[in-house]
């Protein structure tokens, strides 16, 4: 059983670096659009992701990226944060400074416990209060 959940949501303009024109470019589309983006944490595989999905109506998938150890992470500007992953650079242009820290802290709660062993119970099976979390969630989607 898989189960992850949100450890923060911000709102931001997800970014791409285009290494030919070098310069920064919408994710998902040639203008720039908010995103709700979170930071998912899976407790029973110990693994992080960035997901983002466009305001607009079509929810579209701007960012699905895995947050790996020893990834590294630069907050630019308060407003404009950025990584690298094995195949491309991406950015994040927060809707303001708040949604910017809050981004910030998530994701250096997740590399400080990618940087750290593995903790009790990791791949095995899950914690009854994570489960319970779970269903309650699944609950409050569908209803």
């Amino acid at each position: 059983m898989s189960c992850e959940s949100s450890i923060c949501q911000v709102r931001a303009t997800v970014m791409l670096y285009d290494d030919s024109s070098k310069r920064w470019v919408p994710s998902g589309s040639d203008s720039p659009a908010l995103s709700r983006v979170h930071i998912y944490h899976n407790p029973s595989t110990h693994t992080f992701r960035v997901v983002g999905r466009k305001l607009q109506a079509d929810q579209q998938v701007v960012i699905n990226c895995p947050i790996i150890k020893g990834m590294k992470y630069n907050q630019a500007t308060p407003n404009f944060h950025q990584w690298r992953d094995p195949k491309q650079v991406w950015g994040l242009n927060f809707s303001s400074k708040e949604d910017g820290a809050t981004f910030s802290k998530a994701m250096t709660y997740a590399l400080d416990a990618l940087s750290g062993p593995a903790p009790p119970g990791t791949h095995t099976h899950c914690h009854l209060d994570w489960l319970l979390a779970c269903f309650l969630r699944e609950i409050n989607q569908c209803c």
